[in-house]
């Protein structure tokens, strides 16, 4: 590896062996599933689980319980990311972190300070593992209130508890988790929640007592007031819609999974075309950065909601409390959506071209491939391998286009001396 390779390259290339190992186990080891895997089948599975999307080609229940635990390592894998696991670990065996891993770290962490690195590393593992495991507790109880034995119990606990706080999606159950009862569907929604706010807003939040004086960052307060705001719009759209046939917790169910975890609580396809949209804008939005979730993020959505308020009101410069944003950051936000929007339609283009499926269900899966969120009205399985390729491309750029993004933007900038004068666009 050269010494000139940046924190962009060293993600891109993480995640891309990560998903070709585990492409290689699946193929190769027929015991990890009950029947033939094809090449293809093989690859968009690994793929959906690095990249925590949870859109499937082939049902979970056909795996074996080693094939469903291979992919569950998997999804653990991607939703904490490559270099931050690498970098934990380093950090528990050494006691301490390189400079230069700190700076790496806190690159590809959305630029997170890298004088509190250290600081962070050391409780990324304690809050993934401590958070699963009250969801699998809650989870255990859940599934044995929903008449399973405590061990069948304890496994679907075990293994939905890491798939909800990873974002990823995945169920053992082919229609996910329709009918379950209200623990369950709760129990689910937090560990979302908790998994799309961000490793940087939970630790901040729990390193926060009330007796402390010191205020939340601004990244926290848009973070936690954006998710607030879009949870209980979704919610409240979804529920006082012209579609009766669904209860206020499956609406708050459903306004949490949309946004980046995948997993249902109804049958999608009997929603209004109304909600179908709503959905794919939320999908669009998706989690937060430095999170287990995809989409474009909350934060750069809030940049472009705020900065539009602020040229309507005639304002030169964007103040969110007190504070000025970067017209860097602003113009970041806007080319990240435009990149999304780019990609989407380019993904959904050639999915009309390839497969004979409705606009409708193209877009809704492409959305929610490039927003890692794993939603589908039905067509993953049915796309042929075209389709299929297109669709792991999208799982893959939408797992690391943000963060790629801002990375590309840390080479080496051309300074230049010349100044040219201000011109006016009408």
């Amino acid at each position: 590896m050269g010494k000139n390779i940046n924190p962009w390259q060293l993600l891109v290339l993480s995640f891309a062996l990560l998903i070709l190992a585990g492409n290689f186990l699946l193929y190769y080891f027929p015991s990890l599933i009950q029947g033939n895997l094809s090449e293809i089948d093989a690859l968009f599975t690994s793929t959906s689980a690095v990249c925590v999307t949870g859109l499937v080609t082939v049902p979970t229940s056909q795996f074996s319980l080693t094939g469903q635990l291979f992919i569950l390592l998997l999804i653990q894998l991607g939703a904490i990311g490559i270099m931050t696991l690498t970098s934990s670990f380093l950090l528990m065996l050494k006691g301490k972190i390189s400079l230069k891993h700190k700076i790496i770290f806190s690159q590809i962490q959305e630029n997170q300070a890298f004088v509190d690195a250290s600081l962070v590393l050391k409780n990324i593992l304690k809050i993934t593992f401590i958070t699963e495991l009250s969801g699998f507790i809650l989870l255990t109880i859940g599934f044995i209130w929903q008449g399973l034995s405590w061990k069948k119990a304890m496994y679907q606990g075990f293994f939905h508890s890491i798939s909800a706080f990873c974002n990823a999606g995945f169920s053992t159950y082919d229609t996910s988790l329709e009918g379950m009862n209200p623990l369950i569907k709760i129990t689910i929604s937090l560990l979302i929640i908790m998994g799309g706010l961000g490793y940087f807003v939970i630790y901040e939040i729990i390193s926060h007592p009330g007796k402390s004086k010191k205020k939340f960052s601004l990244h926290s307060k848009i973070v936690l007031i954006t998710t607030t705001a879009l949870i209980g719009a979704g919610m409240l759209f979804i529920k006082l819609s012209r579609w009766e046939h669904i209860d206020w917790i499956d609406s708050f169910f459903q306004s949490v999974t949309t946004r980046t975890a995948g997993f249902n609580s109804v049958d999608l396809n009997q929603m209004p075309i109304s909600i179908i949209f709503l959905m794919m804008l939320l999908m669009f939005i998706g989690a937060s950065p430095g999170s287990t979730g995809g989409g474009i993020k909350t934060t750069t959505f809030f940049i472009m909601f705020y900065s539009i308020f602020s040229v309507l009101k005639g304002e030169k410069q964007l103040i969110i409390f007190k504070r000025n944003i970067a017209f860097q950051n602003i113009v970041k936000a806007f080319a990240t959506a435009t990149l999304y929007a780019g990609v989407i339609i380019a993904g959904v283009i050639l999915l009309l071209e390839s497969n004979d499926i409705s606009l409708r269900d193209g877009l809704f899966e492409s959305v929610s491939a490039m927003g890692t969120v794993g939603l589908s009205l039905g067509i993953t399985p049915l796309l042929n391998t075209f389709g299929k390729s297109v669709i792991i491309a999208l799982m893959f750029i939408g797992r690391l286009g943000p963060a790629s993004f801002a990375l590309a933007t840390l080479s080496k900038k051309k300074k230049t001396k010349i100044k040219y004068p201000q011109g006016e666009i009408y």
